[in-house]
Parts: C-alpha cells; sequence; structure tokens
C-alpha cells in the first residue's frame, strides 16, 4: 500500500514548502475537473433524469442519466478531496482517475450500440472521457516524469539519490569556500 501511495519514495512535503509550484499544479487540476465534473452530474441530478434511463437526455452537451450524474459526483467529490490533500496524494489521485477515464472511453466506445450502456453513453461522452483522462494525466505528471527535470525537483532526487547527493556534498563545499574570481590568495 505504501508503493501505491508513494510511488517513488519521495513525498512532495519533505521536500518542498506546501505552496510549491508542483502542488499547486496537482491541486488546481484535481479542483477544475473536480468542479466541473459536480457541475454536470449536479445538473444532470436537477433534470430529473431516470437512473438508468438511455433516452438521450444531455445536459452541457453531453449524455446522461441519473447513474452517470451520480458517479460524476462522487469521482468530482475525490478529485476535491485529493485538491484539499495536495501534494503527491493530489498528484497519484489525478494520474489514477486520468488512467480510469481514459479506459472508462474505450469501454464505453465498445458498449455504445449495445444493451450494456447503462450509462448512456453517445460518442461525445467518449471523447469527453478521453480529454478528462489525458488532461488529469498531464496535471498528475506535471513535474514527476519527464527527461528535463529539474535536479531540485523530489522526484528526480527520489530517482537519482546517489548523485542528488554528490551534488549537495558538491553545494555545501562551495558554501564554505568562497570562490576567488580569478584573484590569487
Amino acid at each position: 500500500m505504501e508503493r501505491a501511495l508513494h510511488p517513488v519514495n519521495a513525498r512532495l512535503d519533505d521536500h518542498l514548502p506546501a505552496d510549491h509550484k508542483l502542488s499547486q499544479v496537482y491541486r488546481v487540476g484535481a479542483g477544475l475537473t473536480g468542479l466541473l465534473l459536480v457541475v454536470f452530474g449536479v445538473l444532470g441530478l436537477i433534470d430529473q433524469i431516470g437512473f438508468f434511463d438511455t433516452g438521450g437526455d444531455t445536459v452541457l452537451a453531453l449524455n446522461t442519466n441519473g447513474a452517470l450524474s451520480v458517479l460524476s459526483i462522487c469521482i468530482g467529490a475525490l478529485l476535491f478531496f485529493g485538491m484539499v490533500v495536495g501534494g503527491t496524494f493530489a498528484s497519484t489521485v489525478n494520474i489514477v482517475l486520468g488512467v480510469l477515464f481514459i479506459a472508462s472511453g474505450f469501454v464505453n466506445l465498445a458498449l455504445l450500440d449495445t444493451g450494456l450502456n447503462f450509462l448512456a453513453f453517445r460518442i461525445q461522452n467518449v471523447l469527453f472521457s478521453f480529454v478528462v483522462g489525458v488532461m488529469l494525466m498531464w496535471f498528475g505528471m506535471y513535474g514527476r516524469v519527464g527527461s528535463a527535470l529539474s535536479h531540485d525537483n523530489p522526484y528526480w532526487r527520489a530517482r537519482h539519490p546517489e548523485q542528488a547527493a554528490r551534488e549537495d556534498r558538491a553545494r555545501r563545499v562551495q558554501g564554505r569556500s568562497p570562490v576567488m574570481h580569478g584573484r590569487c590568495p
């Protein structure tokens, strides 16, 4: 379980202040996406659409029913929780839900014209699912993966502990001995 919560053995809050830009990106991504999903779900419930109705009722240009509205509110609430907690937790929630949104898009694409389409998905819902999935993954992976992470990034440091330790030692040595800038002592 610890490995799932902290996959690279780096806790953002241990290395950076709470208002660091990485945590802010994770929080903003979770909060905005959560708000979008909650608004969609509430508007779907206000229309009093049947729970498993597949009749083609739309909210915000997306097909919906009561089940999809409730599911959207629950996922939006989970994203809000991630926003409140912030840090690595918010990043992980964004990534996991992003992958689930993309998987949902593929599953519901396969179920579009079948009797198993109990969430009343249409092609616009599938595309929305793909877009939200990619957006959540981008917000979650920002500053966490990539070949050009800065060396003060907690995720880079967790993946390269020996090099990070060497750089820390070099910084400490440089801090103690002033640079002479071409002057002879």
